[in-house]
């Protein structure tokens, strides 16, 4: 028996269900029952029958899928695969803007732990981040932990005055403006699409933002046959699966999130197998982070 064989069996044995985030593995991705980014996996998160869920992405993903699902099993492949960007802010940060703005409305991007979580209003995603912030009757928004993705929803949002952290996603944060331009001259027919983690400089330059999802979709959609990615490599495996008819390109340094990568058939056959890196969230911190998921799940609806 071969181990994706192998990894079928026990994933009925163990009435699991496996979710894989864009942004692993091609072969990880290909024995999901679910791939996605991260809104899209939390929704489906919650109301699987699967009493086991093996969640192929970073620490904050299983977090947040435990959350939700308090009566599940939430196993992560590899536990030492985490998130730098979801640390990048703190509870003494966010009370000094409450104590400041008396209107203050903290949105964390859902790509932080389950301690920010609890200290903040409502979460968002790349993908409905605008949404909800429209959403939002306050007038101060403070947005933890990306810079980046910030700036954009800023951009979309202009009614509302932002209060700017000063987080970022080191994949997307390092990525090379130069690098992306020398691609674009070598095919200048290529639209460039773009995720929103990126630094502003080449947003300016891009013909799409949006979310993973969102990028997926607009080259799917689109006419064109050519299209520069700027995002995690990772994507590129559903692009190709959907589009075999048209060209992807990525800038020499490809952009590669070494946690995503930890992940391996290996380790998801080993956690079916054995139960071991379960997820455990405290009661108290399920219950105050879980309102914040809760209402990004009621306003993007």
């Amino acid at each position: 028996m071969d181990m994706i064989d192998e990894i079928k069996k026990w994933r009925k044995e163990k009435n699991a269900v496996i979710l894989a985030h864009y942004y692993v593995n091609p072969e990880v991705q290909q024995i999901a029952d679910y791939i996605g980014d991260s809104f899209y996996l939390s929704k489906v998160a919650v109301g699987l029958n699967e009493q086991t869920i093996v969640f192929c992405g970073v620490a904050f993903m299983g977090e947040s899928a435990k959350i939700l699902n308090q009566d599940k099993t939430v196993l992560m492949p590899d536990k030492s695969a985490d998130c730098a960007m979801a640390h990048m802010a703190d509870a003494q940060t966010i009370q000094k803007m409450r104590d400041t703005y008396e209107d203050l409305a903290v949105v964390c991007y859902i790509n932080s732990t389950a301690e920010l979580k609890r200290h903040s209003d409502v979460c968002v995603t790349s993908a409905n981040a605008v949404q909800i912030v429209k959403a939002l009757p306050n007038k101060h928004i403070f947005f933890i932990p990306d810079k980046n993705l910030a700036r954009y929803v800023a951009q979309q949002v202009p009614e509302k005055e932002f209060v700017f952290n000063q987080g970022y996603c080191p994949v997307h944060e390092h990525m090379k403006l130069r690098e992306v331009k020398r691609v674009k001259e070598l095919h200048p027919e290529a639209e460039i699409l773009t995720h929103p983690e990126c630094p502003e400089a080449i947003c300016e330059i891009s013909d799409y933002i949006g979310s993973t999802s969102g990028i997926i979709s607009y080259a799917t959609q689109s006419p064109k046959k050519e299209f520069i990615i700027c995002t995690e490599n990772g994507v590129r495996y559903e692009l190709e699966m959907r589009n075999p008819d048209k060209q992807f390109y990525f800038t020499e340094t490809e952009p590669v999130c070494m946690d995503m990568k930890k992940i391996t058939l290996e380790k998801v056959l080993h956690v079916l197998k054995t139960g071991e890196n379960e997820v455990h969230v405290t009661e108290k911190v399920r219950e105050e982070s879980g309102k914040a998921l809760e209402r990004m799940l009621e306003l993007a609806k």
